[in-house]
């Protein structure tokens, strides 16, 4: 059988994007069907839809994501059709040389759907990381859903599908921050903010958000930050290393992904600390460091891939987070829109004026 079903979908570089009809097939070997109920408006979405992760349009939009599953294929054991999932774009194979290291988190060959989501003229669909979610039904591989409790908002728990989890992850898991370590984070959008999150949440004491809004200085605050700098009226290196007792943090993530703000996160960590790169940069982007300097101050330079997340492990533990009032979730939802909204969502993105738009269906 197969479906038709409401979606979002961008034909062209840059193009205006489009409510389509589209054609979801039923799930085959491996494969989920699920319900969208909310996703959220991720950066990811607007990088697709301006080419800057690929040119195979026409793509359908969304990956951050709550459904319930409505069928599974043949052989199909990690979810039954009711269950209530969060999308991930991280379904671990369990063989690749990252999986038999025991480091699932690293999948080297994660999982997407086999058939494909078609426009009704037949023309081949490239869902978002494998996703596509800015739709009423979507095709997953099974192994993309995680089940999560049915008694929680849909809107803010689909958040941990992307950026949410990228930031809490950046800090929890990438940087490993440890309870009464100092972490300063760069760049207070929706990522930066979970960064500041999880930094909370694992113990942190001094956590100093910097961003060049003010604004979102104080939303960082509202979330466990407990120094904001403005980084156009002040150094935010010799900032941060005021706050720290001339040292610099434990560990500095830098959520913007830029070469100025990797250099201030590079200098502004204690000898020995940790810089975690969350933000992601453009392919053009370029880095120059003197390699003493690299040598000389010790510690390590990571890069966050989706927080170095396990959906089955962390999913789960961070909805139980929420549950506990420990994990502000709902902050992160800053307005519920409909499909025929995205493309002003996408605008409010670009101006800074919102952490998240969640599509509710």
């Amino acid at each position: 059988m197969v479906h038709k079903v409401q979606a979002v979908v961008v034909k062209e570089k840059n193009a205006p994007v489009s409510l389509e009809t589209i054609l979801v097939p039923d799930p085959g070997p491996g494969e989920a069907l699920v319900d969208i109920l909310t996703c959220g408006v991720c950066h990811t979405d607007l990088h697709y839809k301006q080419g800057a992760i690929n040119d195979d349009y026409p793509f359908l939009l969304g990956h951050e994501a709550t459904g319930v599953v409505s069928a599974v294929g043949p052989d199909v054991t990690e979810v039954a059709p009711g269950d209530r999932v969060v999308l991930n774009w991280r379904a671990v194979c369990g063989e690749c040389r990252a999986c038999r290291k025991g480091e699932p988190q690293y999948c080297f060959n994660t999982a997407n759907a086999t058939q494909k989501m078609t426009l009704e003229d037949g023309t081949e669909l490239t869902p978002a990381l494998g996703i596509g979610a800015f739709a009423e039904k979507t095709l997953v591989a099974a192994g993309q859903c995680t089940k999560v409790d049915d008694d929680v908002d849909p809107a803010a728990v689909g958040l941990l599908g992307c950026g949410v989890m990228a930031g809490i992850g950046a800090a929890i898991n990438t940087g490993e921050v440890q309870r009464g370590e100092s972490v300063a984070v760069i760049g207070c959008g929706g990522v930066g903010i979970a960064a500041v999150a999880g930094a909370k949440l694992a113990g942190a004491t001094t956590i100093i958000a910097v961003d060049i809004d003010p604004a979102k200085v104080e939303m960082a605050k509202a979330q466990g930050a407990t120094h904001g700098i403005n980084s156009k009226e002040e150094d935010p290196v010799e900032a941060i290393r005021a706050l720290t007792g001339g040292f610099g943090a434990d560990v500095v993530i830098d959520a913007v992904g830029r070469p100025e703000t990797y250099k201030q996160a590079f200098y502004a960590r204690d000898l020995a600390g940790r810089v975690v790169l969350v933000g992601v940069p453009n392919p053009d982007m370029k880095i120059e460091l003197p390699l003493a300097d690299v040598f000389g101050r010790g510690g390590s330079l990571k890069s966050s891939w989706y927080g170095d997340c396990l959906p089955s492990r962390d999913f789960p533990m961070l909805v139980e987070q929420y549950k506990l009032g420990r994990l502000d979730l709902d902050a992160f939802v800053t307005e519920r829109i409909g499909l025929g909204d995205i493309e002003e969502a996408f605008a409010k993105m670009h101006d800074g004026k919102v952490l998240r738009s969640v599509v509710e269906l």
